[in-house]
């Protein structure tokens, strides 16, 4: 394997008191992200840049020079489909090297790329591409039976391709095009435009916390901001011999600018295997066969893994960085990393809108078990109050970033009164409550909102609350998280049903798949519960917070019966 010459924005010897106190941005004036994930490396035809694992467990090394190829091909395509910059190309695919070329012929043209996580259902996909007006999409077989549902509510999507070859005759995709033949016919020359770093590059849309989720716009500055938050949380990234692996999907900003993207800018390979369901054995073996040696592992993964005995023994690992992020860990699972991979997993915190902000990092001696870091070289973080006032140190309040910042978003889609309450004066406010103490760390607390936390993704309840509704036996519907040892919350849903509509297991279940076959499998309730009526506020509002306190009764389905 061929190291890297890619410099760090991070120095690979320095402490972090000094890299905090001189770091500085140097945000060129033209930066477009696949010139910097693709084209510089592409002049060595023999660098590696992706090893692509197939159902059949098979490997397939993938060049940077090929990656090249195939995005200006995709460009080229894409204009010949009147595909202009400023246009909405979606991204609705696993990881597979597919995927990696779309979001790099959309940055090389201009277009803005929308990652879509590949098990939505219908209405889930539905809200995501009405609201930005795609006009575009890569899919494969499975995305096209969900497109084929939902294709005559949008009009302005103009160009389908599948990477699976081309739907029968009368679907309502049947003229979706080849995608490989479709490169193969395209030219494989193509200049990259020469975008400013504050033009729109991604629209990555939120778990919806309240109302339905928002399109977060991130211009091409976005993956300058990621990377010292990325560098620092593998243990200064990079190293000769690292290479990158993560369970997580390429749809979620996690990671495609936790994973993908820095690693492409790196020139540190990449395995791209997406298991369908997580198998901690199925994992383990992965990394010592493809001698991974820099791991994002969401904590849900980590807990699974845990559940192996004694892996340190069953398979050889050479591991030199764990990240993780989305809630506090805890000292057992930080003892357990340190005894399975002989390392300290560092913990990272963000969000859609400004991720990568704090971190761990072992190797500059930043940890502290129950905490989420600190503040990550380049970021300012501070504690503050509704109107973004600084507290003290160990007082409690909103988590905030400082703007400008490089990774912050640019702006919700088309939504300026919801841009603008994201921000209390010049402080972004994450929706988290913490403090932080004399030393500069951070701890998380709590959500300001509803969102639920469960397996590593933030679930909006909005989105299940309104599909519930649209079931005929539901009057009304809330939603709220419920602790869970495993996936730290589960979805459990609260139901007054309407008249003529009786509680039994037999509903539970058909409510639940209303909910799975129409937004994804994640988002389904694993409990549901009937009730005659909901606690509310003097001005109508549901408690939220009374409801997780309610018990449950005989109506229930438990959540280890769910199918």
């Amino acid at each position: 394997m061929n190291t890297p010459d890619a410099s760090a924005l991070l120095p690979a010897e320095s402490d972090y008191d000094r890299l905090h106190a001189n770091f500085a941005w140097a945000v060129p004036a033209r930066f477009n992200i696949a010139s910097v994930c693709c084209d510089r490396w592409a002049e060595d035809p023999e660098r590696l840049a992706m090893i692509e694992i197939g159902d059949d467990g098979s490997a397939r090394e993938i060049t940077f020079a090929e990656l090249q190829r195939g995005a200006n091909r995709l460009a080229n395509s894409l204009v010949a489909q009147g595909v202009q910059p400023g246009d909405r190309v979606g991204v609705l695919l696993p990881q597979r090297h597919e995927t990696a070329l779309v979001h790099l012929a959309c940055f090389k043209l201009g277009a803005i790329s929308v990652p879509l996580f590949s098990l939505f259902g219908p209405e889930a996909l539905l809200h995501r591409l009405a609201d930005c007006g795609m006009r575009a999409i890569v899919s494969d077989a499975r995305g096209l039976a969900t497109l084929d549902e939902i294709r005559h509510q949008l009009p302005a999507l103009q160009a389908i391709y599948t990477v699976d070859g081309v739907p029968d005759a009368g679907r309502p995709t049947a003229d979706a095009l080849d995608f490989h033949a479709a490169l193969a016919a395209a030219s494989e020359v193509f200049v990259t435009r020469e975008t400013h770093p504050d033009e729109p590059a991604l629209i990555i849309y939120t778990s919806g916390t309240t109302g339905s989720p928002k399109g977060a716009v991130h211009g091409h500055r976005v993956l300058l901001g990621h990377l010292p938050g990325v560098e620092m949380s593998h243990n200064l990234l990079p190293q000769p011999g690292d290479r990158l692996w993560t369970p997580a999907d390429w749809a979620w900003i996690g990671g495609l600018l936790d994973v993908l993207l820095p690693a492409l800018y790196h020139a540190v390979p990449i395995v791209a295997h997406r298991m369908l369901k997580f198998s901690p054995e199925a994992a383990f073996a992965l990394i010592e066969r493809h001698r991974v040696r820099n791991l994002f592992l969401p904590p849900t993964a980590l807990k699974l893994m845990r559940r192996v005995e004694q892996p340190q023994r069953r398979w050889q690992l050479d591991v030199r960085s764990v990240a993780s992020g989305g809630e506090s860990l805890g000292e057992a699972l930080l003892a357990w990393g340190q005894e399975t991979f002989g390392l300290t997993i560092n913990e990272f915190y963000g969000q859609t809108e400004c991720n990568m902000v704090l971190s761990a990092c072992a190797a500059l001696g930043v940890h502290r078990p129950g905490a989420i870091g600190k503040a990550v070289p380049g970021h300012e973080l501070a504690i503050v109050d509704a109107e973004g006032r600084r507290l003290a140190d160990g007082e409690t309040g909103h988590i905030a970033v400082r703007a400008p910042d490089p990774v912050m978003f640019l702006h919700y889609w088309q939504k300026p009164e919801a841009t603008a309450a994201k921000f209390a004066g010049e402080w972004l406010l994450t929706g988290d409550m913490g403090r932080r103490d004399a030393e500069g760390y951070f701890t998380f607390l709590s959500r300001d909102d509803d969102v639920i936390t469960s397996a590593g993704y933030r679930i909006g309840p909005a989105p299940i609350e309104n599909c519930l509704l649209g079931h005929p036996a539901v009057r009304m519907a809330a939603v709220v998280g419920k602790p869970d040892e495993l996936r730290t919350e589960i979805v459990a849903a609260y139901v007054v049903l309407a008249e003529g509509w009786d509680a039994s297991p037999a509903l539970v279940e058909t409510l639940q798949q209303h909910v799975r076959s129409r937004l994804a499998a994640h988002e389904y309730p694993r409990e549901i519960h009937f009730v005659d009526e909901f606690p509310m506020t003097a001005t109508g509002k549901i408690v939220r917070k009374a409801l997780r306190t309610l018990d449950r009764d005989e109506r229930t389905l438990d959540r280890d019966e769910t199918p």
